[in-house]
């Protein structure tokens, strides 16, 4: 289906991002993105004009851009003539829309009860417009075309006017999927939202519903969707798959059931389990064969690992006391390791062949989406690692190369070798100024050139800075091996805390030590003092020559580099970090796995009869303190007594 034309309802506070955004998308996937058409309205007319700036700035060809200040809900749009609109309307009908519309805002529904856009499904309380938007999104979607709207978790099960409209557009067959967002995702509101997928026409009754609250990293003070959530998502309403605690393909029938609420939790249950404790593990140790079977895909896959890691039956006790390496010296455990990292041998030579290789050539969108496929592929017989955690890597690294390989298309091959002045602000006079401050590669980080091709200098480079930072640690030295009289004797060589020698003090104070007969070991002292300032001094310049050097071997290496040399760099700067990343999940997973195992081991290793014990052995030991207490009459009766609180002293 060519997606030709998308609409928007923009809020009061919007200013087109998410037209844009989603258009932005769209074009990745096809061949021509001005076939793309956008229509947008906005109540607030300095944000109209900030819409359509933006539209402008984004280079969107004017022709394609279609906006109207005015009241969506108040008068319907797409499409009409403004000098009359009563007798030109004539509805636009669109291929995708996208909606952000303002959470649960008052509207006025008098009179709407011929609209066109409710008639089929019932107007909206007007203390809640949510499904007025809704329903004008739907008005205008084409046939076999697909809506997303933004709204709040009440319009799930709220019941009145709003329960009628979801129990019509249930069914109607309208609802295709319901995905429930992290809370605090987006700006200026912290309440947990939802995004419903709507059709006009599809061939399935059922809805799926997706409990994506739990994916999110924090992003400051508001939590982010990362691109392995929103593939997670995608890949799930595409596939239209049951996946316990995260979504559900609920039947018609169930939500006819469940009075049309559709309220997730009553579907998914994406709770996290609770730690329970067994009474009698808690009071004989051991551990419980029941909270084993947690780990139950790991036993299958290390088939011999838990009978290495422990012993007996029903409640279970530890064979090996060094856990860690049990579990990394295991056999199953090596067979996976080396089975997983088989599937990915040829990862960098795939990486290079299609990104360095085609870099000049590949449609960036297609080879993304190719290379993430190609990494799923190989997860396909793997067990215990999840999948998104890898695709995860790979987007991270790709939105980079992705960058660098728009630069090699716009400005051909040569910008890989380019460089140019880096510039930075400084003040001057009391204004910021921007001056040039050396170099940097367009595309080739300096830092990585010179860990590849200069590595003798750069190292070089680091043993001098090494030195140099041992020095203060060695001045400390000489300081403590003196004592406070000796410091006295020296005081001129000192600052006023003693704790930092005045190097323009000490070949005097030396002088005066010498000619007054002093001690041997203190003139010794203060020379190795001034011997290490002149070798920090000495280090400093050579630093400074070393750096300046290496700086400048960089940029004539970049400048001048080989085919071949090219394609190494960019393979440790694109494709290595990739492969890296992946390889080390099966670490990552086995560490977790280890952790937990460790956890579990010491749950019951102290048990209720310990904890009895150590109390009471406390508890004497207090009473016996207690008991050497010396005080007043009244003082002494309540210590006694609460000697006897404590079971008394043993005789």
């Amino acid at each position: 289906m060519p997606l030709n034309k998308f609409i928007t309802n923009l809020t009061r506070e919007g200013s087109g991002s998410l037209l844009i955004n989603i258009g932005k998308t769209a074009a990745k996937y096809l061949d021509d993105a001005n076939r793309i058409q956008y229509y947008a309205q906005e109540y607030n007319l300095n944000t109209y004009n900030l819409t359509r700036m933006n539209l402008v700035m984004r280079g969107i060809l004017p022709a394609n851009i279609f906006t109207r200040n005015g009241d969506t809900l108040k008068e319907d749009w797409p499409y009409f003539d403004e000098s009359d609109p009563h007798s030109t309307y004539e509805p636009l009908y669109v291929d995708a829309v996208v909606s952000n519309p303002p959470y649960s805002q008052r509207w006025d529904p008098t009179g709407k009860d011929s609209d066109p856009r409710y008639v089929r499904y019932g107007i909206a309380p007007k203390s809640k417009a949510d499904y007025a938007f809704l329903l004008h999104d739907l008005y205008h979607l084409q046939p076999n075309g697909i809506m997303t709207i933004v709204l709040p978790h009440g319009v799930l099960f709220r019941g009145g006017e709003e329960g009628n409209i979801r129990k019509n557009l249930i069914e109607q067959n309208n609802i295709d999927a319901i995905i429930g967002l992290p809370a605090n995702i987006f700006f200026g509101t912290g309440i947990p939202t939802i995004v419903m997928v709507l059709r006009q026409k599809r061939e399935n009754t059922d809805i799926l519903i997706i409990d994506a609250s739990k994916g999110f990293k924090k992003d400051g003070k508001n939590n982010k969707l990362r691109a392995c959530d929103i593939r997670k998502i995608v890949d799930t309403i595409k596939e239209r798959k049951n996946v316990e605690k995260y979504s559900k393909v609920v039947s018609l029938k169930d939500i006819r059931k469940n009075d049309y609420n559709l309220n997730i939790p009553r579907y998914v249950d994406s709770s996290e389990e609770t730690e329970s404790y067994d009474i009698y593990a808690s009071m004989f140790g051991g551990i419980p064969e029941n909270e084993l079977e947690r780990f139950e895909s790991y036993w299958k896959v290390f088939p011999s690992l838990k009978g290495e890691l422990f012993t007996g039956e029903e409640y279970l006790s530890l064979k090996s006391e060094n856990i860690k390496e049990t579990i990394k010296n295991n056999n199953d455990v090596l067979k996976f390791i080396e089975e997983y990292r088989e599937k990915f041998v040829d990862l960098g030579e795939y990486l290079d062949k299609t990104l360095i290789d085609g870099a000049s050539t590949i449609n960036i969108a297609k080879t993304r989406e190719d290379i993430a496929n190609s990494i799923f592929y190989r997860y396909k017989d793997i067990a215990l690692i999840d999948p998104y955690g890898a695709y995860e890597i790979f987007e991270e690294k790709f939105t980079a190369i992705a960058g660098d390989i728009e630069l090699i298309q716009t400005e051909g091959l040569n910008a890989i070798t380019q460089v140019d002045p880096n510039m930075v602000i400084k003040k001057k006079n009391s204004k910021d100024v921007e001056v040039q401050e050396g170099w940097k590669g367009h595309i080739l980080p300096f830092e990585l050139v010179q860990d590849i091709c200069l590595s003798e200098i750069k190292r070089n480079l680091k043993e001098k800075q090494e030195k140099l930072l041992e020095i203060p640690s060695l001045y400390e030295e000489i300081l403590e091996s003196m004592s406070e009289d000796d410091k006295e004797s020296i005081s001129e060589a000192l600052n006023d805390t003693n704790d930092a020698f005045v190097f323009k003090n000490i070949k005097m104070v030396i002088k005066s030590l010498k000619s007054d007969g002093e001690s041997k070991e203190l003139i010794e002292a203060l020379q190795k003092a001034e011997g290490l300032n002149n070798e920090e001094k000495k280090l400093k310049t050579e630093i400074k020559q070393c750096e300046d050097e290496l700086h400048l071997e960089t940029k004539k290496k970049i400048e001048n580099l080989t085919e071949d040399e090219v394609k190494h760099l960019l393979h440790e700067k694109w494709s290595r970090p990739i492969v890296n990343g992946i390889l080390d999940l099966s670490n990552n997973m086995l560490k977790i796995f280890t952790k937990n195992i460790e956890a579990l081991s010491t749950k019951y290793e102290i048990t209720m009869d310990d904890l009895e014990k150590e109390i009471k052995e406390t508890e004497k030991s207090l009473a016996a303190m207690l008991s050497e207490l010396t005080g007043s009459e009244r003082d002494m009766e309540g210590i006694n007594e609460f000697i006897k609180l404590l079971g008394g002293i043993d005789e």
